[in-house]
C-alpha cells in the first residue's frame, strides 16, 4: 500500500513537466510499448555538447523541420505511437532532454532556462536556422524557453499540456511534487518511467540523481507571465479536458497570448494568430500519444489558418 501510494505520488508529481504513462490504461500502455519496439531507424542520430551537457538527438522523416520535445522522466520514444504521422509530413528532430534517456545528467542541475539555451546550440550545430516546435509538459517548458530566449529560431510553437506558472496545477499536487527525490528510485523500477529510462540510458545508476534534480526543479516557484507576452510567433496551446492544469490557468495562458479577449468578428477580423485546443476524453497522462494530437497540431504548424466563412459557403451554393 505504501509503495503504491509513493509511486502514485511520483507519477503525479513528475508530471509537473512530465509524462506518467503508468497511469494510462493497460491497453494504451501496451500499444505504446509495441510502438516503441517497432521504432524505425533514424536518418541520422548522435550527440551534441551544449554547456557541458551531451544531448542525444535523432532525425526522422523529410519536410519542414519540427523539433519534438518529450515530457519529464520520459525519452524521445514517448512519441513513437504518433511519430509515423508526424514524419509523413515533417522532418522531425527528437532530442533527449538534460538527464533523460541517452543524455546524461552530469553535475549540472536541470533548469528549463538553461535547456532553452542548450536547444539553440543543438539546432545551430545541426544546421537549422528556424524550426517549428512541438513540446509536451516538461518538453513544452523547454520549447517555451527556447522561443522566449531565441525567438528567431522558432517559427511556430505548439505547447501540449504545459503551464506558465507553478500555481497552474491543482493545489493538492504541489505537496506531492515536493516529495519527489532519490528515495523513490527503488520502488519505481517496475514503472514505465524507469523501464524506458533504463532501456537507453548510458548510466542507469544516475536515475536517483535524476529524481533529485527533477524534484528540485518542481519545488522551485516560477511565473513566466511576462515572458508569455513577449512571444510574437504563432502559438498553439493544447490540453486534455481532464488535464492536470486548472481550467482557469489554461484560459489565462491563452489570454496572455492575446486570445479569448473579444469576439472574433463576422469575418474573423478580430481573430488572434494563436490557438487553443481542448481534446475530449484525454488527461495529462495520455494526451502525448493521442492520435487526435497530430490532427490537432499539424494544421497549425503547417500554417493552415484559412477557414471558409458562412457568407462564402452561401455564395458557393448559389
Amino acid at each position: 500500500m505504501i509503495k503504491n501510494t509513493l509511486i502514485a505520488i511520483v507519477a503525479s508529481a513528475a508530471t509537473a513537466f512530465a509524462a506518467a504513462p503508468a497511469v494510462a490504461t493497460a491497453e494504451e500502455g501496451q500499444k505504446t510499448m509495441e510502438a516503441q519496439a517497432a521504432k524505425p531507424a533514424p536518418a541520422r542520430s548522435g550527440h551534441i555538447e551544449a554547456s557541458g551537457v551531451n544531448y542525444y538527438y535523432e532525425v526522422h522523416g523529410e519536410g519542414e523541420p519540427l523539433l519534438l520535445l518529450h515530457g519529464g522522466l520520459g525519452t524521445a520514444e514517448m512519441f513513437e505511437p504518433i511519430l509515423p504521422e508526424l514524419t509523413g509530413e515533417r522532418e522531425v528532430i527528437a532530442v533527449d532532454l538534460h538527464g533523460h534517456g541517452r543524455t546524461q545528467l552530469g553535475d549540472r542541475q536541470i533548469d528549463l532556462i538553461d535547456i532553452g539555451d542548450d536547444l539553440a546550440v543543438v539546432l545551430e550545430e545541426l544546421g537549422y536556422d528556424e524550426v517549428d516546435v512541438l513540446g509536451y509538459s516538461f518538453g513544452g517548458g523547454a520549447g517555451f524557453r527556447l522561443a522566449v530566449q531565441h525567438p528567431e529560431m522558432v517559427r511556430r510553437l505548439a505547447l501540449v499540456s504545459t503551464g506558465f506558472a507553478r500555481d497552474g496545477f491543482y493545489p493538492e499536487m504541489l505537496p506531492q511534487q515536493a516529495q519527489v527525490g532519490a528515495g523513490m528510485a527503488e520502488m519505481m523500477k517496475d514503472t514505465p518511467m524507469y523501464q524506458s529510462y533504463a532501456a537507453v540510458a548510458p548510466d542507469v545508476s544516475e536515475f536517483p540523481k535524476l529524481l533529485d534534480s527533477m524534484g528540485a526543479l518542481m519545488r522551485k516557484p516560477y511565473n513566466w507571465a511576462e515572458d508569455v507576452k513577449k512571444l510574437e510567433m504563432p502559438v498553439m496551446l493544447v490540453y486534455g479536458d481532464s488535464d492536470m492544469y486548472r481550467p482557469e490557468h489554461i484560459v489565462e495562458f491563452y489570454q496572455l497570448l492575446g486570445g479569448g479577449l473579444r469576439d472574433a468578428g463576422w469575418m474573423r477580423e478580430n481573430m488572434s494568430q494563436n490557438r487553443l485546443a481542448i481534446i475530449p476524453n484525454r488527461t495529462h497522462y495520455d494526451i502525448f500519444f493521442a492520435p487526435e494530437l497530430v490532427s490537432t497540431v499539424l494544421p497549425f504548424l503547417n500554417g493552415e489558418t484559412q477557414v471558409e466563412s458562412w457568407a462564402e459557403q452561401v455564395e458557393e451554393g448559389q
